[in-house]
C-alpha cells in the first residue's frame, strides 16, 4: 500500500491516488466470498458450498469487489496518509481508478483548511460600556430573594386584593357557546400578574371565598386564537381560596438565612459587589464581540463550504444534546415548533459560519504570535471543563484529547492578546428607554 500522487485541482481541495497491493485485495475478496457464499445458489452445489471461482465464473469476476473495496480502502488510505500533514476539514470522497494484476488504485478527494491572512489586529478600536452597580440594583436583587423566601398564608377573613394568589373555577362563553380552553377547575391565579386577558383579574378583586360571579371581558384584537380575537366573552367563576405571600423582614436574620453574612449591611454589600462583577463581565463580553467582528472583517480566506456545513451539524448535535438533558428530543421539538431539520440547519447556518470564521482568525493570530499555553493553563482548562460537566478531572483527560484543549486555550489567549492591544473608549451606561426595553423583552 502506497501513496502514488498528490494533486491540488482547486483552492483548498486535494486529490490523492493511492494503492492496495494484489495480496491485500485478494484477501479482501476472499473475506467477501466467505460472507456472501451462504446466500448464493449455484446449480450442482448445495446452497452456501459453491467454490469462489465458480461463482466468479457465473456472475463475473467483480461479484465480490464492492465488499472487498469497502474493506480495503480504509486501511490503504490510512497507510497512504500516515506521513502527510494535511489539515483535512471534510470527509474524503473515494473513487476506484483501476483494478488490475498489481492490485487496486484509489482516488481520494478532500478539503483542507484554507490559508488565512489577517493584518492590523493591533489597535482595534472598541467601546467599553461602564456601568456602576447602584443601591437600587442591589435592592431589586434582594427583593427577588425576599419573594423567593416568602411564606404563603391562607386568607379567610377578607376579600381578594391585588397581589393575592387565588384558586378559582372558570367557564368561558362567547356568544353563549363554550370555547376550547375556556374552562378550568381549581386554577391558581395571582391577581395583577397579567396572566389572563385584560380586565379579568381586576374583576376578582373584592370577591370573597365561595362567591360565584361573572367576569365580562373582550379578547384583544391581536389574540393568538383568531376565532376569539376582538370578541366579548363571559366567564362564570367561583372563588375557592385566597392566599397571600408574606415577605420576611429585611434584617440581619434574613441575611443569615439567605447568605453567609451576619448582618444585612454586609449581605447587601456583597449583592452589590456581585452585580458589579456581572456588569463588568458584560462589558468585557461586549468588547470581545467587537474584537471578533473586527477580526472577521480583517481576515482574508477562501473557506470551503464543508467547514460551514460541519459546524452547522455540530450546532444541531449540541442543541439535541441540550434537549435530551431536559427529557426532550428533536422530534418532539419539531412537532411543537413546526420546524424540520433543514429549517433548523438554515437557522443555525449564520451562527455556524461566524464560529468558523472566528476560529480561523484566532488560530492565525496564535500562529503569528507563536502563542503556546503553559501546563498550568492547560490543567486549569481541564479543571474548568470538569466542573462544568461535574466529572472527575482524570476522566475529562481521558475523554478530551490534549491537542484540542491546547488549541482552545491558545485561542482564548489570542483573544486576550488582541484585547490588550485594543484602543478602548469608555462610555457611561444609559438605561434603555421604555419602548426599547419592551422590544428587548
Amino acid at each position: 500500500m502506497m501513496l502514488k500522487s498528490v494533486n491540488k485541482p482547486e483552492t483548498n481541495v486535494v486529490e490523492i491516488e493511492f494503492t492496495a497491493d494484489k495480496a491485500t485485495f485478494d484477501a479482501a475478496c476472499m473475506n467477501a466470498y466467505k460472507k456472501q457464499v451462504k446466500n448464493i445458489n449455484i446449480p450442482g452445489f448445495r446452497k452456501g458450498k459453491a467454490p469462489k471461482h465458480i461463482i466468479e465464473k457465473m456472475y463475473g469476476k467483480g461479484v465480490f469487489y464492492d465488499d472487498a473495496l469497502n474493506e480495503t480502502v480504509p486501511g490503504a488510505y490510512e497507510e497512504a496518509m500516515k506521513d502527510q500533514d494535511f489539515q483535512i476539514v471534510s470527509q474524503p470522497e473515494f473513487d476506484v481508478v483501476s483494478i488490475d494484476d498489481d492490485g487496486v488504485t484509489f482516488k481520494a478527494r478532500f478539503y483542507v483548511k484554507p490559508e488565512v491572512e489577517i493584518a492590523d489586529y493591533a489597535g482595534i478600536p472598541v467601546t467599553k460600556t461602564v456601568r456602576e452597580a447602584t443601591d437600587a440594583d442591589a435592592d431589586a436583587e434582594i427583593e427577588q430573594t425576599q419573594k423567593r423566601n416568602s411564606r404563603q398564608i391562607e386568607i379567610t377573613d377578607r376579600a381578594a386584593q391585588d397581589g393575592d394568589i387565588t384558586v378559582i373555577d372558570f367557564d368561558g362563553y362567547v356568544d353563549g357557546t363554550p370555547f376550547e380552553g375556556g374552562k378550568s377547575e381549581k386554577y391558581t391565579l395571582t391577581l395583577g400578574s397579567g396572566q389572563f386577558i385584560p380586565g379579568f383579574e381586576e374583576q376578582i378583586v373584592g370577591k370573597n371565598i365561595g362567591d360565584e360571579f361573572d367576569v365580562n371581558v373582550t379578547f384583544p384584537e391581536e389574540y393568538h386564537a383568531k376565532e376569539l380575537a376582538g370578541k366579548p366573552a363571559v366567564f362564570k367563576c367561583k372563588l375557592h381560596e385566597i392566599k397571600f405571600n408574606e415577605l420576611p423582614e429585611l434584617d440581619d436574620e434574613f441575611a443569615k438565612d439567605v447568605s453567609e453574612f451576619d448582618t444585612f449591611a454586609e449581605y447587601k454589600a456583597d449583592v452589590k459587589a456581585k452585580i458589579q462583577e456581572k456588569y463588568n463581565k458584560t462589558a468585557e463580553n461586549e468588547i470581545e464581540e467587537q474584537i471578533i467582528n473586527a477580526l472577521i472583517e480583517k481576515m482574508t480566506a477562501e473557506i470551503p463550504q464543508p467547514m460551514f456545513d460541519a459546524e452547522t451539524e455540530n450546532f444541531v448535535r449540541d442543541f439535541d444534546n441540550r434537549l435530551r438533558m431536559q427529557g426532550l428530543d428533536l422530534k418532539t421539538y419539531f412537532k411543537y415548533t413546526g420546524l424540520d431539520l433543514d429549517a433548523m440547519r438554515k437557522q443555525m447556518a449564520p451562527q455556524a459560519e461566524r464560529q468558523v470564521k472566528t476560529r480561523l482568525a484566532l488560530e492565525k493570530i496564535v500562529e503569528l504570535e507563536k502563542i503556546v499555553p503553559t501546563d498550568d493553563e492547560i490543567n486549569e482548562e481541564y479543571e474548568t471543563i470538569s466542573k462544568a460537566y461535574n466529572l472527575d478531572v482524570d476522566k475529562v483527560k481521558e475523554m478530551i484529547d490534549s491537542a484540542m484543549v491546547v488549541s482552545d486555550v491558545s485561542v482564548k489567549k489570542a483573544v486576550d492578546l488582541v484585547k490588550e492591544k485594543a484602543v478602548v473608549t469608555e462610555k457611561a451606561y444609559e438605561e434603555p428607554k421604555a419602548d426599547e426595553a419592551e422590544k428587548a423583552e
